[in-house]
C-alpha cells in the first residue's frame, strides 16, 4: 500500500443515515514502502513516484496510528465502519496494514460494508451486474476518478451516501412451497 485515504461519509443514528459533507473530515498519507517487491504498472496509477515514497514517505506504523486516532476522533462514541467498492480489495490491505503497524484494526475484523453488494442489494440487480458502469448516473459521485487516495475516499462517500438513500427494490415474497 502506497497511500491511505480516508473521508467521513455519514454517521448512522438509530436506523437513519445522516450524511455528511465527506470533505470536512479526512485522512491522507503516503507510504514508504515496506519491500523491494511491487508491480510498476500498478504503482503507475497511483500517479505517486516509488523513490519519492522511499525517501519521503511516511513510516507506514506512525501513519496507522495516526489513522487510528483520526477515525476514534471523527467517529465519537460510534463505532467506524470501513465503506468500499470494492470492499474486498481496500479491506485487504487496510486490514493488514491496521494489524501489522497499529496492533489493532478500528475496524475490528469485520465493521465494512461492500457498496458493490450494497447496490445489488438495494437495487434487485445480481452482483455480476452491479458494476458502477451499470449504476444509473444519479447513485454516482460527480468527480473524476482520479485514483488519488483521497479523491477516491472522497468519492466513495459520496456513491455510499447516494446508496443509502437509494430506494431499495421491492422483491416479491418468497415461495415458501417451492424445494
Amino acid at each position: 500500500m502506497v497511500s491511505l485515504g480516508m473521508a467521513v461519509a455519514g454517521r448512522m443514528t438509530g436506523k437513519v443515515f445522516e450524511p455528511v459533507d465527506p470533505q470536512t473530515r479526512t485522512f491522507y498519507a503516503e507510504l514508504r514502502p515496506i519491500s523491494d517487491d511491487h508491480v510498476p504498472e500498478a504503482l503507475a496509477v497511483s500517479g505517486l513516484d516509488r523513490e519519492t515514497l522511499i525517501r519521503e514517505g511516511r513510516d507506514p506504523a506512525e501513519a496507522m496510528r495516526e489513522a487510528t486516532a483520526w477515525i476514534r476522533d471523527a467517529c465519537g462514541n460510534s463505532a467506524p465502519v470501513l465503506a468500499a467498492y470494492p470492499l474486498s480489495y481496500d479491506w485487504m490491505w487496510i486490514y493488514w496494514y491496521f494489524m501489522r503497524f497499529a496492533g489493532a484494526s478500528p475496524f475490528g475484523h469485520s465493521r465494512c460494508i461492500d457498496m458493490k453488494t450494497l447496490y445489488a442489494a438495494k437495487a434487485g440487480v445480481p452482483i455480476g451486474w452491479a458494476t458502477k458502469r451499470q449504476m444509473p448516473r444519479h447513485l454516482l459521485s460527480q468527480r473524476p476518478h482520479t485514483h488519488n487516495a483521497l479523491d477516491d475516499a472522497i468519492e466513495q462517500a459520496e456513491l455510499l451516501q447516494n446508496l443509502m438513500a437509494l430506494t431499495p427494490h421491492p422483491h416479491p415474497p418468497l415461495d415458501r412451497e417451492a424445494p
